[in-house]
């Protein structure tokens, strides 16, 4: 039977308890779970001789990182949980939120995912609103110069630019509402996707 003495029991207990604070947002029960088994992974780091001393429980809470970061993964891996339960864009944002202030890789996937949802939603917007502001709203074509234009996908709030050209029509509205479902479907594809590849590559502490 492996030993612990009361000094490496007070440091994994004084890790555990700042890990118990800082899990705010998951369930008690879930926290419980959590807890216990990182106290599993600490002792069987720490028991590589028949004695857990206070540099071997010193090396393993190293290697998990401080209490802070390692809560912060929890709670990172919870938020895309749930993300991929529910499939709802603010639930995915809020968990690409948290994974951006990880890793680059998270702050990546969340600009890509910001851009997709963003014109996703400019999309459905105009094709909603064009019966509203039939002579305003659309996919136009600005001028911008003698060889140059800008393309702008107006709501209809304000008038068409001097010398601007209507694409579409009222074609915006089937086209619209296609391609804005389908951004905001394929972003969505895309976040849980990346979310899975992070959850499956980034091995949180089991017992």
């Amino acid at each position: 039977m492996v030993s612990e003495p009361q000094d490496a029991q007070q440091r994994i207990d004084a890790y555990l308890n700042k890990l118990r604070g800082r899990l705010r947002g998951i369930n008690a029960e879930d926290v419980r779970e959590i807890v216990e088994e990182v106290r599993a992974h600490i002792t069987d780091k720490a028991s590589a001789s028949r004695e857990i001393t206070p540099a071997a429980v010193d090396r393993a809470l190293a290697a998990l990182g401080t209490p802070d970061e390692l809560a912060s993964q929890y709670l990172t891996d919870a938020l895309l949980s749930r993300a991929e339960i529910t499939r709802s864009p603010v639930r995915i944002l809020d968990g690409l939120f948290r994974w951006a202030s990880l890793s680059l890789h998270g702050f990546f996937v969340l600009m890509c995912s910001i851009v997709g949802y963003f014109f996703g939603l400019m999309f459905i917007l105009c094709a909603l609103l064009k019966p509203f502001h039939p002579q305003t709203a659309g996919l136009w074509v600005i001028p911008d110069g003698p060889n140059d234009f800008t393309i702008s996908l107006r709501l209809g709030f304000l008038g068409a630019p001097a010398g601007a050209r209507e694409v579409l029509g009222s074609w915006i509205v089937p086209i619209g509402l296609l391609v804005g479902c389908g951004l905001v479907m394929l972003t969505t594809f895309f976040a849980l996707w990346c979310a899975r590849q992070y959850r499956r590559s980034h091995v949180l502490p089991r017992s």
